[in-house]
């Protein structure tokens, strides 16, 4: 019988979710930050949730978040993008623009970061020294790759209604676009179609995992959903009290994050029952050919002492996620 999981959710917020994005695999694990409308982004542990950080500098909501292995940046309605010490959660720098800021994001070297807000312009900030060649952006009904040295556009994809999300896989060979019901992949180097289908509901983000064999989305129908690559679902999460507006898979591809209006991150085991981050593994015995039941480790103590025992102990069951600086 396949096993089925209960999604882990990662509290501290009241207000919505609207993008997420994992770091790359380090000495010390990976690292998640999700963005909310709050105006304090969160820097957590990729593959347990764990708090590790808040943020603090925007007055007003944050709309976008990237991070790589030492630097985070931030987009967010106060007109500015926010650069960040990830380790010690300095602001490093702030770069000031003309409207609300929308989207940031590192590109694969990490020497660029690039910036879109409501102005309908793409900026590009030299971090360093430039290696990647190529730039792709998303306006409206529109998705244009750039030649970034150039300042040119090398080709463009237009759509029937807005896009809501595009992603390359993070090999960068191919691109997720979503718009209305639909998933499409193209060549994230000619922008050629390689194949699409329509979900169920309308799609406001989609991940391909790592393996490239099946992806995750969700969008306005407020359920996670697992599609193999030509459309057939075959695996649906429900639980959300509110429009999923982001999803990624980490980049070992183990685990998928999701991030709702209803202010929760979440995140679920892409192989149930494997050992992994706060997912522990643990295999019934056999006790005179059935399943072993569980056991309780208090063997000298009765039903009332143990109740009581809790009872006593229940204020050191939940903390509250503290709000102080990274």
């Amino acid at each position: 019988m396949a096993m089925r999981q209960t999604l882990l959710t990662c509290f501290g917020h009241t207000w919505p979710m609207v993008d997420l994005a994992f770091s790359g695999i380090t000495p010390y694990g990976y690292f998640l930050i999700s963005a909310y409308k709050d105006g304090k982004p969160m820097l957590r542990q990729g593959d347990t949730g764990d708090w590790i950080g808040t943020f603090w500098g925007h007055k007003d909501a944050v709309w976008g978040a990237t991070l790589n292995a030492t630097k985070a940046a931030t987009a967010a309605a106060d007109f500015t993008a926010k650069v960040w010490d990830a380790v010690l959660g300095n602001e490093l720098m702030t770069l000031a623009h003309k409207y609300i800021v929308k989207t940031v994001y590192f590109m694969q070297d990490s020497n660029y970061l690039l910036s879109k807000g409501q102005d309908k312009l793409l900026r590009m900030y030299d971090l360093n020294k430039p290696k990647d060649k190529q730039i792709l952006s998303a306006d409206d009904k529109t998705s244009r790759l750039w030649d970034h040295a150039a300042m040119t556009e090398v080709k463009s994809l237009n759509f029937n209604m807005s896009v809501s999300s595009t992603k390359y896989t993070p090999e960068g060979e191919i691109l997720v676009i979503t718009y209305g019901r639909s998933i499409a992949f193209h060549s994230a180097v000619s922008l050629n179609p390689v194949t699409s289908f329509e979900a169920p509901a309308t799609i406001n983000s989609a991940s391909l995992h790592p393996e490239k064999e099946f992806l995750v989305a969700g969008g306005e129908d407020f359920k996670l959903c697992k599609y193999f690559n030509r459309g057939e679902e075959f695996e649906s999460y429900k639980g959300y009290f509110g429009p999923i507006h982001c999803v990624r898979f980490s980049r070992d591809g183990e685990l998928c994050a999701s991030g709702s209006e209803d202010g929760t991150l979440r995140l679920g085991q892409t192989v149930v029952g494997k050992t992994y981050g706060l997912w522990k593994c643990v295999l019934p015995e056999e006790e005179s050919g059935e399943l072993a039941k569980p056991k309780i480790g208090f063997p000298e103590t009765t039903e009332e002492e143990l109740e009581e025992i809790v009872s006593e102990n229940s204020d050191c069951i939940y903390s509250s996620t503290p709000d102080v600086k990274a």
